[in-house]
């Protein structure tokens, strides 16, 4: 009998049932395509500050925390093997397409540092001595040498080798309950694997046994660039830019490919929007003009698990049921301190308790969490 049942296997599935493993459980993975969700189309930007927007304060701390964990997660993996998960600890280049851009990048800029994240300004001509591919027009920047980034489709190669065959490709289709505790799960095939705890892992994912949870798909579009046959790479850290108040990164893989990204929409389709790859490509031209020199050789869409304060939920459900979902776009960065709570939860350990009440998948509606907080 598995000890443990980890339903899902995106980047927290795979980092939490990866902990378990080392703190000595049993366990087995459940997924028909690991790692094919919203991880695969993430970027990988280990972005604490940068990733700061205004009226997330439960937020802020976690993402500190967690990018503060990252070194020692990927050192236990692969040790002295950094490259082979593509964990880069370079500095992120924000710059400013005009003006009016610079202005909101030095007040989110001001924000970050009254929450003692380092940030510091660059001017444009010391943006350009440090990514000579930027536009010459850009209107200056700031460097944040906090954020980091990683390889999401690497990182989980080498977890789902660590876990070997103890993930099964195949889906779970219901819950096993005993005396109102969760004792195992049903898989498509009808096959029952039992287990002392069940961890729920499958992002936007339900299962009939289950209250609906305050979930809701927010799709990006994200594209993939190589440079051109014997061309070298246009960048050498990431680069993040306002365009027209507008969002745009572009990160650079160690083969001199570039992830470009991403969009953001809750329209519920999950095909490629037209006008997201343009806007993308535009908003990306204006910052570093090569980017039209390179090759289009992937456009992706995926939905992200959204919840209403875009705090993920992480928490116990009943006696032998764990939850860790809606890390909505911060699953990537989030994932050392998700997965340890996850698994601090599973061996029953005491989770500090502000991080657990900010983390509660009861926090809209004390007694029922399918409201999400409606009356």
């Amino acid at each position: 009998m598995a000890d443990v049942i980890v339903a899902g296997a995106g980047i927290i599935g795979l980092t939490t049932a990866w902990r378990l493993v080392e703190r000595g459980w049993n366990v087995t993975v459940c997924d028909p395509a690991p790692a094919s969700g919203a991880t695969r189309a993430a970027a990988g930007m280990l972005a604490p500050a940068s990733e700061v927007v205004w009226g997330q304060p439960s937020l802020y701390p976690l993402m500190v925390e967690s990018a503060r964990r990252y070194a020692d997660l990927v050192e236990r993996l692969v040790p002295g093997r950094p490259e082979e998960v593509g964990y880069l600890p370079t500095e992120t280049l924000v710059v400013a397409a005009d003006h009016a851009d610079r202005a909101a990048l030095d007040e989110l800029t001001a924000l970050q540092a009254s929450l003692g994240l380092r940030a510091v300004r660059v001017s444009s001509l010391a943006a350009r001595r440090l990514e000579g591919a930027l536009a010459p027009g850009i209107a200056g920047g700031v460097s944040l040498p906090d954020d980091h980034q990683i390889d999401p489709r690497a990182m989980c190669v080498a977890l789902i080798e660590a876990l070997g065959d103890r993930v099964i490709r195949s889906e779970v289709a219901g819950l096993l309950r005993e005396d109102g505790a969760t004792r195992g799960v049903r898989l498509v095939d009808g096959t029952e694997h039992r287990g002392d705890q069940v961890v729920l892992c499958t992002g936007l994912g339900s299962l009939p046994e289950l209250p609906l949870l305050p979930l809701r798909p927010v799709y990006g579009d994200i594209l993939r660039l190589e440079p051109s046959r014997g061309a070298r790479p246009l960048l050498t850290r990431t680069v993040r830019g306002l365009v027209r108040g507008r969002s745009v990164y572009l990160v650079p893989r160690r083969d001199g490919s570039l992830v470009l990204g991403a969009t953001t929409r809750e329209d519920d389709d999950p095909r490629p929007s037209a006008e997201g790859v343009h806007r993308l490509l535009d908003d990306a031209w204006r910052l570093v003009p090569g980017v039209l020199d390179t090759r289009l050789v992937e456009t992706m869409t995926r939905a992200r698990p959204g919840t209403p304060d875009d705090v993920p939920l992480v928490g116990r459900l009943d006696p032998g049921l764990v939850v860790s979902t809606g890390y909505f776009r911060h699953g990537i960065l989030l994932a050392p301190l998700g997965s340890e709570v996850t698994a601090d939860l599973v061996d029953r350990l005491p989770v500090e308790p502000g991080m657990l009440a900010a983390l509660d998948p009861y926090r809209f509606d004390r007694s029922d969490p399918t409201t999400g907080g409606a009356p």
